[in-house]
């Protein structure tokens, strides 16, 4: 049992710990998970400048990827959608409506300009084994973009989860500048479907976000909806306008959608609506308005790692100045190598150092006559030439020695050299270099991402403020109806939250919300008072036990209740006579004819009865026995 205990840890720890570094969680250093960094790597390796059916693309993707097409497909699609690193050709579904995208047969893909310019350079990716062996996949793209801010990510992994808002292209290599030079900045999410963002509490991608949609009010009784909030559709906002409407949280005549490469969708308003009113019933109840949290978990060093926009746009800075010192590196080595072929080139022919070899019978005594005849020239050289370099010069056909132009060759060489001082002036100025670099790529495609969220402060909506507002409503005591539809003699005034009361005469009561119509005398009932359920009327009761004819007072307060459920304010075997919520009510009791009977009546106050609670046994008015009650009109 201790060996299956710790065989269960063991493969728990191994699945957790895969799904969170190779499936759900993206790297910080090039934003991609590993489905996407191995779409990508397949685009490169299939680039050719013409597009490429997607289906191929995901085939070609399963030599690197053990988790079969559909997820492939579903990633390819969802990248491109980012509108950054692949281009699109057909249908790749809408991110406004939520539609899906068409068979992977029937679109194509290949690498944006952006993406090539970008995020590749074999000379500065790491690779290892793929899953089977056969191939080399990259640990990471040597991004010089913040792709991971750019695009946003979200994953659910075991035991965590991620949610990285987009942000703007330009104020991330902005932002980025004024981290090499040393200034402060601040970053604000951006999002693809537009609208109004207030980042108040954001904190640095800590906190969260609030998301407005844009409407305009285009006449008194029509509003339409331009710019939807981000993780909605115009499917799911429209489902959330009918559910308030049938809520009656908002009154809607009619709601159509028009929407295709932009949103649109048109609200009518009925009879007695105005657009002013509504729009803010539509932040308040709608997907109109939505809060959004941000929680950064990335893959560092191999490890989660919990932080913050700022820390990441701040190694991201140090990782591209990295990246450009190793490029320029690397291009002054190969510039190195060029001036050092070509000098030794020259000394080889202008010598006549390959007559040398003309009686030579073997390889190895050529090779050593070869090295012999380059020692005295060796201080020309940058280094001393290798076996590799001797036989490069043996592979110099004869027509190219007899046509050699030293001249031209002088001129290669000093050019070779301006590049090579332009590369080490580049290497002192590594920071300075950076920089330019990522003020060319602002100039170069600042202008096709422009920022589509508009930063405005969103004020806290009253919900009550903006959602209650006055309405009549009427009873029918004949025909037994109820409701804001229902003209009758008793008209009760209210707001739209509140709740009625019903009392009925037979001992029981009810609370219930504010129909447009609704019967209530049903099942023999018969309601002798209504009015707004506000948990504070004092109600005052006089009621008569059937077996002798005394009579009991009480008050109370209904201030608990469950809708719609029926519930007793009297005690059993009694009948009600009489019930009010007059604040100083005053009823004489008529008591039964009797022989020396010297009082036939007298006066109560119910207000000398306690208000107590609904379920209370009423106090004895009188000991006689009364025949009448009758309510007095109060005194001047």
């Amino acid at each position: 049992m201790d060996d299956l205990k710790f065989q269960m840890k063991d493969y728990f720890l191994q699945y957790a710990s895969y799904v969170i570094l190779d499936r759900a969680i993206p790297n910080v250093i090039d934003g991609l998970k590993p489905v996407q960094r191995r779409i990508l790597e397949t685009v490169y390796r299939m680039h050719d400048e013409k597009l490429h059916k997607v289906a191929n693309v995901v085939g070609q993707t399963m030599q690197f990827h053990p988790h079969g097409d559909a997820p492939i497909y579903e990633a390819l699609v969802n990248l491109s959608n980012k509108g950054f690193l692949l281009d699109q050709q057909g249908n790749f579904g809408n991110i406004f409506t939520g539609d899906p995208s068409a068979a992977a047969r029937y679109i194509e893909t290949r690498l944006s300009e952006l993406a090539r310019e970008t995020m590749f350079n074999p000379d500065l990716t790491e690779t290892v084994p793929s899953y089977d062996g056969r191939n080399q996949e990259p640990i990471v793209l040597p991004a010089k973009i913040p792709l991971l801010l750019m695009q946003g990510a979200d994953g659910i992994a075991v035991g965590m989860a991620t949610h990285i808002l987009p942000h703007n292209f330009k104020e991330l290599l902005e932002a980025e500048i004024a981290i090499l030079e040393g200034e402060e900045f601040t970053i604000i999410p951006d999002f693809p479907t537009g609208g109004f963002l207030d980042a108040t509490n954001y904190e640095k991608g800590k906190g969260k976000v609030k998301l407005r949609a844009k409407i305009e009010i285009t006449d008194p009784k029509t509003l339409v909806i331009r710019e939807i909030c981000y993780g909605t559709t115009t499917e799911s906002l429209i489902k959330s306008i009918d559910e308030a409407a049938k809520r009656g949280k908002i009154k809607i005549d009619s709601i159509n959608d028009y929407t295709a490469s932009k949103v649109e969708i048109e609200i009518k308003l009925p009879r007695g609506q105005y657009a002013e009113e509504v729009i803010q019933a539509l932040y308040l109840f709608t997907e109109c308005e939505v809060a959004l949290s941000s929680q950064i978990i990335v893959i560092k060093d191999n490890r989660p790692w919990e932080t913050d926009v700022h820390e990441i746009l701040k190694l991201h800075a140090e990782k591209l100045v990295t990246y450009h010192k190793r490029e320029l590196e690397i291009e002054r080595d190969r510039i190195l190598e060029k001036i050092f072929y070509k000098t030794l080139e020259q000394i080889f022919i202008e010598n006549r150092l390959y007559k040398k070899i003309e009686t030579v019978k073997t390889l190895e005594g050529i090779h050593e006559a070869i090295a012999d005849s380059l020692k005295p020239f060796h201080k020309q050289l940058i280094r001393v030439p290798t076996e590799d370099d001797r036989e490069k010069l043996l592979q110099i056909p004869i027509r190219r020695i007899s046509r050699f132009d030293i001249d031209k060759n002088q001129e290669e060489i000093a050019k070779l050299e301006e590049m090579l001082a332009e590369v080490e002036r580049h290497l002192k100025a590594v920071k300075r270099y950076t920089i330019n670099y990522i003020k060319k790529l602002i100039q170069k495609y600042g202008k096709e991402y422009p920022r589509k969220t508009q930063i405005k402060a969103i004020e806290e909506v009253d919900k009550r403020a903006v959602a209650t507002k006055q309405i009549k409503v009427g009873f029918d005591p004949q025909g037994g109806f109820i409701g804001t539809k229902v003209t009758g003699p008793v008209q009760i005034e209210c707001t739209n939250f509140d709740k009625l009361l019903l009392m009925f005469k037979d001992g029981t009561y009810q609370v219930i919300n504010i129909p447009e119509k609704q019967y209530v005398n049903g099942d023999g009932k018969k309601i002798i008072y209504v009015g707004v359920a506000d948990k504070k009327t004092v109600l005052n009761v006089v009621y008569k036990q059937t077996d002798t004819n005394q009579c009991y007072a009480k008050r109370f307060i209904i201030d608990k209740f469950i809708l719609d459920k029926p519930y007793t304010y009297l005690d059993e075997k009694t009948q009600l006579e009489y019930l009010t919520t007059d604040v100083d009510p005053v009823v004489e009791l008529q008591f039964v004819p009797k022989q020396k009977q010297k009082v036939n009546n007298i006066e109560f106050p119910l207000k000398e009865v306690l208000v107590k609670g609904v379920q209370a046994k009423g106090i004895r008015m009188a000991t006689q026995q009364v025949k009448k009650v009758v309510p007095l009109a109060p005194k001047p």
